[in-house]
């Protein structure tokens, strides 16, 4: 197996799985948790509620039990987007070919246990991709204008880093270009952190802390200070810190940057709003575990599962990190079996097109690359410019 293809196959793994684990916790806070399920969550678990289908009407989805959510559907279709341009994407590519395969091509869809088309699962957020790109016609670049400012761009950025591997400032711009369809303010800025944190740990010799220095060197204004903020809480921790600890520690360090408030389904009156002060919880919670958990696939998973809240994307953004990191011999095929039987899904097919993508891509990038060196070098013959 080639690096890419193995770094791609890990980072889809990490995110599905922490996408699967922690939609199970998504909403609830840690002891609501631990009341629920008898102790801290270690693996796949059943339903938070048993009466799922009726209990919250506005999202009767299957949650648990090994099901993908909307953050991995979402994550498959932008794969298919970049299969069909086998290029970098922009926010026209989300307007012209995202848009349009949300409302036409069926899936199965884990949490409904029958195919439907993605628009019926995505949630309202999501659903505005379609109102102002589809109906209201509006400019891609500003279609996230107006937008309820969440993590929803970010949540499905990691094939912008798989395509940019070891190029992080590359995948910061074409997420960031590619999420102003979707979202604006720190939400979009979110994204783009995002996939340059997944270019990062797939790069030959990544640690934990290249992908922090080149989050913390890309991030700006609230986004920027809430990872310094998480990342310094998680470095402070003790040897010794609990896994409640730990969530204790990230959760303060995040309050004074998130607007949704202490409930999580009660959020505040100026909650996802935009602002230059403040940042979505979900990326700099995943960055904190990543520090406080040194990059453990298990462990930065189960931190984020635990964590509550957004668990799921908490955990799909670490769980892509930490498999960037780690490539394929940190994966816990147990839980991702495990999860691909009960999904319907498969992982690999997905894998496949996005390694296929990213070898074209960099091919194209690489030309590219020596054509701007004989550029330079035309500009500045006294001087020796090495590709």
């Amino acid at each position: 197996m080639n690096w890419i293809r193995e770094r791609a196959t890990a980072i889809l793994a990490g995110s599905a799985i922490g996408d699967a684990l922690g939609g199970a916790t998504e909403g609830f806070s840690p002891a609501q948790i631990q009341e629920r399920y008898g102790s801290r969550v270690g693996g796949i678990v059943p339903p938070f509620y048993e009466n799922w289908k009726t209990q919250r009407p506005v999202s009767p989805y299957h949650k648990g039990d090994g099901h993908i959510t909307d953050d991995t559907l979402m994550t498959q279709a932008l794969i298919k987007v970049y299969a069909k341009k086998r290029s970098h994407l922009d926010a026209f590519a989300i307007a012209h070919d995202l848009v349009p395969l949300l409302q036409t091509d069926f899936w199965w869809v884990p949490e409904f246990e029958r195919e439907s088309i993605l628009l019926q699962r995505i949630f309202l957020a999501e659903k505005y991709l379609v109102l102002r790109l589809q109906y209201g016609h509006i400019d891609p670049r500003e279609g996230g204008v107006g937008n309820a400012i969440n993590c929803g761009a970010a949540m499905y950025m990691a094939p912008v880093g798989i395509v940019n591997i070891g190029s992080p400032a590359r995948a910061y711009d074409e997420a960031i270009d590619m999420a102003g369809a979707h979202q604006a303010s720190y939400g979009r800025e979110a994204a783009g952190v995002f996939a340059a944190a997944v270019a990062t740990s797939a790069a030959p010799g990544a640690t934990v802390e290249s992908v922090i220095e080149w989050a913390l060197s890309l991030a700006h204004d609230g986004t920027r200070e809430a990872i310094a903020a998480t990342v310094a809480a998680a470095r402070e921790l003790s040897e010794t810190a609990t896994d409640d600890e730990i969530g204790t520690a990230l959760r303060d360090a995040i309050r004074p940057f998130d607007t949704v408030g202490e409930k999580y389904r009660e959020p505040n009156m100026d909650a996802r709003t935009p602002s230059r002060t403040k940042a979505i919880e979900e990326l700099p919670v995943a960055l904190g575990l990543l520090v406080a958990y040194n990059g453990d696939f298990r462990k930065c998973i189960l931190g984020a599962v635990n964590y509550g809240r957004d668990s799921d994307s908490i955990a799909s953004m670490v769980g892509s990190i930490a498999g960037g990191l780690g490539g394929t011999e940190a994966i816990a095929t147990d839980w991702y079996e495990e999860i691909q039987a009960a999904s319907k899904a498969d992982f690999d097919h997905y894998a496949d097109l996005i390694t296929e993508v990213a070898e074209q891509i960099i091919d194209e990038d690489l030309k590219e690359a020596s054509q701007r060196i004989e550029v330079l070098q035309s500009l500045r013959p006294s001087e020796s410019v090495l590709l």
